[in-house]
């Protein structure tokens, strides 16, 4: 009896390990997919109302160079941690700023006056806003930021949506009984199960 106890424990922990695993591959082929880091994510204010409720699930595809004024973007910075949902208000596109070296800047230099062709990459530089705010999100950027910078901060552009699912990740974020229910609710589902 004790050994098919054992037994039992071990296929549902290896049950488990194969669930948590190919959840773990599928999230990081969406990520491939849509080339984010977060190919999902859930809308925590109420910012952005009446697009978006607290608790919608968001969709985000990371493929394109530019982006639009009036796109919805998901944007993280160093100053917040948690992703925030906002819409374009404002876009420039200007050359990249790259760091050279004195040597490197003065052989660039002469090789210009050879061939008169310069080219530069371009990148994006953003401002963004919450529909339901006053304001645009330049008191969110870091201290004397006045863009976001496409490349770096966006995580992705919003591409779909489903209302309200995601509001139980707000519940067990904001509300620890919550939390605690849920992980005993788990546990007692886990120790009376059959399988």
């Amino acid at each position: 009896m004790n050994g098919k106890t054992l037994r039992l424990q071990l296929d549902q922990g290896l049950a488990m390990s194969i669930v948590l695993a190919s959840a773990f591959a599928l999230w990081k082929l969406m990520c491939i997919i849509t080339m984010s880091n977060s190919p999902m994510v859930v809308v925590l204010s109420g910012s952005m109302e009446p697009a978006f409720q607290r608790g919608d699930i968001l969709f985000l595809w990371n493929r394109e160079q530019f982006l639009d004024v009036g796109d919805i973007v998901v944007y993280k910075t160093s100053v917040k941690e948690v992703p925030i949902v906002h819409r374009i208000v404002r876009e420039h596109i200007v050359p990249e700023k790259t760091k050279k070296s004195k040597r490197k800047a003065r052989k660039n230099s002469q090789n210009r006056r050879k061939t008169h062709k310069t080219t530069k990459k371009l990148t994006q530089k953003i401002l963004t806003k919450g529909d339901n705010n006053n304001r645009d999100d330049l008191p969110l950027y870091p201290y004397g930021q006045n863009y976001l910078d496409r490349k770096k901060d966006i995580l992705g552009c919003v591409k779909g949506y489903f209302p309200k699912v995601g509001y139980i990740t707000i519940l067990i974020t904001e509300n620890k009984y919550f939390k605690y229910a849920m992980m005993g609710f788990i546990a007692v589902s886990a120790l009376f199960s059959d399988e």
